[in-house]
């Protein structure tokens, strides 16, 4: 799990390789079985109904799934050939490697917008300088818009701002993997349309996971999608395939807004 500068290709960013991956809580099977590869340097959206299990997905590649009491997940997920399960693998190195935002932007209400982008750096022990939160800025599309209120509170931006400020805040430690949860699902249109063009931007440096239930989004902003149903895959293949050409009739029925 090399480091890569943020917003910078300088070596292609693994992928992410799920084998026989279950999670449950509690007594819930919530994903069942799941084999996928999330491609180098693409971004592949991650469709189906609310229950589907896509949520918990994402949630399994950076081991967040395992910090909700009663959850658990069992199976492979690789990254760079190294099992983020493994007894050995340290889980805040995991997270530093595979960046994670949210459905709701959840900047730090007591922070500044430079100390919101730096308290990744704090966390994984490096030192929080300008140059270092400035590049993550300008590699979330943010740093024109915020450069000169550097010191005033993240809470204080738009909700679109703040959806980049969680952004530049995960690109600050320099990951491998970024996972979007419903990034845009809060925003205004404007704002969604700068998060998938950040999308676009970033894929060509880091490989991208995204949940989403707008289907012209995923059409728009992924180079592949899968789609879960009940917690299990139904199909994975290029986004254009899936979208005009699928092989399973559920697929169809659910791109088409037939169901979910």
């Amino acid at each position: 799990m090399q480091a890569r500068e943020a917003g910078t290709v300088t070596r292609v960013a693994p992928g992410v390789k799920l084998e026989r991956l279950n999670a449950w809580y509690g007594g819930m099977h919530s994903v069942k079985d799941l084999s996928l590869v999330f491609e180098a340097n693409k971004a592949t959206a991650l469709i189906g109904p609310s229950g589907s299990g896509k949520s918990t997905v994402v949630r399994c590649i950076n081991r967040m799934h395992e910090e909700i009491p009663g959850a658990r997940a069992q199976g492979r997920v690789t990254l760079d050939e190294v099992d983020v399960y493994d007894s050995k693998v340290d889980v805040v190195a995991v997270r530093r490697s595979i960046g994670m935002v949210f459905q709701k932007p959840n900047p730090f209400p007591t922070m500044s917008i430079f100390d919101n982008v730096g308290s990744g750096l704090k966390l994984t022990a490096r030192k929080v300088e300008h140059e270092n939160v400035e590049r993550a800025l300008r590699g979330a599309g943010l740093w024109e818009e915020v450069k000169d209120r550097l010191d005033q509170p993240g809470i204080g931006l738009s909700g679109g701002q703040q959806q980049r400020l969680c952004i530049a805040r995960a690109l600050a430690v320099n990951p491998d993997v970024l996972l979007m949860d419903e990034p845009a699902s809060a925003l205004d249109p404007i704002s969604t349309l700068k998060i998938e063009e950040l999308v676009e931007e970033l894929k060509h440096s880091i490989t991208i996971v995204i949940v989403t239930h707008n289907m012209q989004q995923a059409a728009r902003v992924a180079d592949s999608t899968a789609f879960m149903l009940d917690g299990e895959l139904v199909e994975h293949g290029p986004t254009t395939k899936i979208f005009t050409n699928p092989d399973d009739s559920r697929t169809e029925e659910y791109v088409t807004g037939k169901f979910g």
